[in-house]
């Protein structure tokens, strides 16, 4: 549904460009009725501007139709009860961590502590070196 809304908003906008731009400016730049036209300028003048009366109260309507079905299914939530403990990465041969029954520890505090509680992790051993060529 949201996108034939989408589809609807953006015809509407092209339309009301077409519109507004054939409308007679002070100048008379690209307006219509400037050469004589099919209408006289008085009725043209008043044809455009229902016109554009209408397709931007359309906007206005499709511009907030799209709001509200965006805002539809947003609700408030908290970071913190949906932060977990990141999964463990076990090395060959390393001991198992003690794991955590699910729906107890898994918050960002007890995440915390576990990881102060972890010891450093040795520095990657360092690969070969290549020379540089200056």
């Amino acid at each position: 549904m949201q996108t034939v809304i989408v589809v609807i908003h953006l015809m509407v906008v092209a339309a009301m460009v077409g519109v507004v731009l054939l409308q007679k400016s002070e100048g008379g730049g690209l307006g219509v009725g400037s050469t004589g036209g099919f209408l006289s300028s008085r009725g043209t003048a008043n044809i455009l501007t229902r016109t554009t009366a209408v397709l931007a109260g359309t906007f206005f309507a499709t511009s907030l139709l799209l709001s509200v079905l965006a805002g539809w299914d947003r609700k408030p939530h908290s970071i913190i009860e949906q932060t977990q403990a990141p999964p463990a990465q076990q090395t060959p041969g390393a001991p198992a961590g003690p794991v955590t029954p699910p729906g107890q520890g898994g918050g960002l505090l007890d995440t915390l502590r576990r990881n102060e509680q972890k010891p450093p992790a040795p520095p990657p051993a360092p690969g070969p070196q290549v020379p540089r060529s200056e």
